[in-house]
């Protein structure tokens, strides 16, 4: 009941639009993602196999048109573009267009960095910001200046988060609708019914094209899809926690994101470890590690599902608890988190190798056995 008094009677009325509308999302995306394969072989954005990539087949990889497509006309269909939903769909299209070009010409890591700083930049003039961080001794601190910095460095983040989880057919696309409605149901609870709608309308696009990108996928989303989700999905997280000072509030950004921000993470600490460059490629991520234990393509995407559905879980649960609760909850999460990833070898990869190593002997062995 009080949900419903918050949304008022004018959204109430307006529900039957609001269902139009995602449900509209929805087909724009699944319409028009066969004719967007079609033009990605035509304009030559195909994502061709090599060692690091366990596709092994030419595959089309502009499917992030469809849901750009879904997403900017639902939200012009709402009238969603003044304040930071204008800042949302300009810095969309920004983050959208260089990932094109991306997927096209195949551009410079900085080039692409440039792109996403400028499309942090947008959504920050019109008004995404953090404004509080946690305080382990009062709870939270007012950033004041600090802000544009800070959310700068989280929207950019997020962004490459997805970017580099878009590693297996429909993972990337599965775990972003996972956070979307998480976002939404989170942002439902806290009566933030504008950010709910737009994280629907999110999810909504997501699974228009996730048909066509589950295992054995007909398309990949490239660039121009993974970065346009953790740019939205960013700034949404955003937004949700923007009317909220409290300290829980501020958390559950990072639980809902649990899976691209830690697999990240680790990946960073894994580099660091082994003294290579931050930023260069392996094959030590979360999904590569599941994939060399012996998991199937598809079970392995299911798995890193579930895991993500049970952050989204323990999120929508931190909704209701008290702070010291929800701290309790936070840090035995956290140490689940690193035991979990250690035990796969997330932070050294080793093993993660000796595993790919005993199923190549293994494949060996058995090809002499026949032999």
């Amino acid at each position: 009941m009080n949900l419903v008094l918050k949304m008022g009677v004018c959204n109430i009325m307006s529900a039957p639009v609001y269902i139009i509308v995602l449900l509209s999302a929805f087909f724009i995306a699944y319409l028009s993602t066969p004719g967007v394969i079609k033009i990605a072989y035509r304009i030559g954005a195909v994502d061709q196999p090599d060692q690091r990539k366990v596709h092994s087949a030419n595959m089309p990889r502009l499917g992030g048109m469809s849901i750009f497509l879904a997403f900017i006309f639902s939200m012009i269909i709402l009238q969603k573009y003044s304040g930071p939903y204008l800042g949302i769909i300009l810095g969309a299209s920004i983050v959208f267009l260089v990932g094109l070009l991306d997927d096209i010409f195949q551009l410079s890591a900085g080039v692409k960095l440039l792109g996403q700083s400028l499309a942090a930049a947008v959504a920050i003039y019109f008004g995404v910001m953090v404004h509080f961080v946690t305080n382990p001794f009062d709870g939270l601190m007012a950033l004041g200046y600090f802000s544009i910095p800070l959310t700068f460095l989280w929207i950019v983040g997020i962004s490459n988060a997805i970017n580099l989880i878009d590693g297996l057919d429909g993972l990337a696309a599965g775990v972003s609708a996972i956070a979307a409605v998480t976002m939404g149901v989170v942002s439902l609870l806290q009566g933030q019914v504008e950010v709910a709608l737009v994280a629907f309308l999110v999810l909504a696009s997501i699974l228009g094209f996730l048909p066509y990108n589950f295992n054995p996928a007909q398309t990949f989303m490239g660039d121009c899809g993974s970065n346009l989700l953790g740019f939205i999905l960013g700034c949404l997280a955003i937004l949700g926690t923007a009317k909220s000072a409290t300290l829980i509030s501020l958390l559950l950004p990072i639980v809902i994101l649990g899976i691209p921000i830690f697999d990240t993470f680790f990946a960073i600490i894994r580099r660091i470890n082994k003294r290579t460059p931050i930023f260069k490629p392996d094959k030590d991520h979360l999904h590569h590690c599941l994939l060399a234990m012996g998991m199937s393509h598809r079970n392995c995407v299911l798995v890193i599902y579930g895991i993500s559905g049970f952050f989204g879980l323990v999120a929508i649960t931190f909704s209701f608890v008290t702070s010291p609760k929800a701290s309790l909850l936070l840090g035995l999460l956290l140490i689940l988190i690193v035991l979990g990833a250690s035990k796969i070898g997330m932070f050294s990869g080793s093993s993660a190798r000796m595993a790919r190593q005993a199923i190549e002997s293994n494949s060996r062995t058995k090809i002499s056995e026949h032999i």
